[in-house]
């Protein structure tokens, strides 16, 4: 894949992964405390783990081409064109809770997880 530059950005498709309220917050935050206001929310599916594919979400700088995109109160989520059908429909969130802190996506595509609760198939 290639890097989009700002000159030659095409129209970017989206895409139905959404971002709760809290989620958004939390991502602004994490933006506002890097300093950044130049990263993306990456969200997209690998091979690996012991049902088949994981999650990964990651802050990232760049658009390639084929990306799809969505904007949420000023929070862009990205998702990688092999990576959509995988998760058309699912909701990211954050929890704070005594017994877990950190993101969440919530897939109705999951047709089952295993016990590491980051893979499934």
């Amino acid at each position: 894949m290639t890097d989009v530059s700002l000159s030659e950005k095409p129209a970017i498709d989206t895409h139905g992964v959404g971002l709760t309220d809290t989620a958004a917050g939390k991502v602004k935050s994490l933006l506002e405390q890097e300093g950044r206001d130049d990263l993306r929310l990456r969200v997209a599916v690998q091979p690996g783990g012991c049902s088949g594919l994981i999650y990964q979400l990651y802050f990232d700088e760049r658009l390639l081409e084929g990306d799809t995109t969505r904007d949420f109160d000023g929070v862009e989520v990205v998702v990688d064109r092999m990576s959509v059908p995988y998760l058309d429909g699912a909701s990211i969130d954050f929890e704070d809770t005594i017994q877990k802190q950190g993101f969440t996506i919530d897939n109705p595509n999951a047709a089952g997880s295993c016990a590491c609760g980051d893979s499934f198939h």
